[in-house]
């Protein structure tokens, strides 16, 4: 059997297309969402069968993370990568923000990863797995009153934090950092920005994969992928 792997927002964009490359490869790969449609749809056109777990919930939900990982372990009896994708954007800027909204993409896209990381260490720990966050181009420039952008750079941190906290156990970390990509996010913005400057979830997906893909004994802290042609 294949190696198991965690994606959380695995439903759609750059989840999805991570998890189809790693079904590709032979793992056994375990999504996490919100939207229960989105899940059986993503299952139904993968066709992965028992391959494939669909699994709803919170990413910044203790009990649902504890809940997703128990259930990638009791399944499968492993667990050797995890990928904390799920995350989101808000359109406008902090001044035109709801409270209520901002804490929870505060919540999804910091303590998400944080959640994943806590729950999934001593699994890791006896496989010798790999840790990935996707992060954002918007972790490494701020633009003004971009409360996502406060998240990303949040998100970036705690990557560099995880990495010394478990490089003695040989866990490899790695932050991918895409620019911009085709995706849902864009749907409440107007759609997406000129297709010529624009990555796909497939080429961000095979950035992932890269990473997750390196031998043993080899840790890649920090990949920025951007479409050429994007200056910022």
């Amino acid at each position: 059997m294949g190696p198991v792997t965690l994606i959380t927002g695995g439903s759609s964009g750059i989840g999805a297309a991570t998890a189809r490359g790693l079904l590709e490869q032979g793992h056994r790969v375990a999504v996490t969402g919100r939207d229960a449609d989105r899940l059986a749809a993503f299952a139904a056109s993968a066709g992965a069968g028992e391959r494939l777990l669909t699994i709803g919930g919170d990413a910044a939900d203790e009990h649902h993370v504890a809940a997703a990982v128990g259930r990638v372990v009791d399944s499968w009896g492993r667990l050797d990568t995890v990928i904390a994708n799920a995350g989101f954007s808000l359109p406008g800027t902090l001044e035109d923000h709801e409270a209520e909204a901002m804490r929870a993409m505060v919540l999804t896209n910091v303590l998400g990863p944080a959640l994943l990381v806590q729950q999934t260490l001593p699994h890791l720990r006896r496989s010798k797995g790999r840790i990935v966050v996707v992060g954002s181009i918007a972790g490494i420039r701020n633009t003004p009153g971009n409360m996502y952008s406060v998240t990303k750079w949040a998100a970036h941190a705690l990557v560099e934090n995880v990495r010394l906290l478990v490089a003695k156990d040989g866990i490899g970390v790695t932050l991918v950092a895409p620019g911009v990509v085709d995706t849902p996010f864009w749907d409440e913005r107007g759609g997406c920005p000129d297709p010529a400057q624009t990555l796909t979830p497939e080429q961000v997906a095979a950035t992932i994969l890269y990473a997750v893909n390196q031998p043993e004994g080899v840790d890649l802290s920090h990949l920025v992928v951007r479409p050429a042609g994007q200056l910022g």
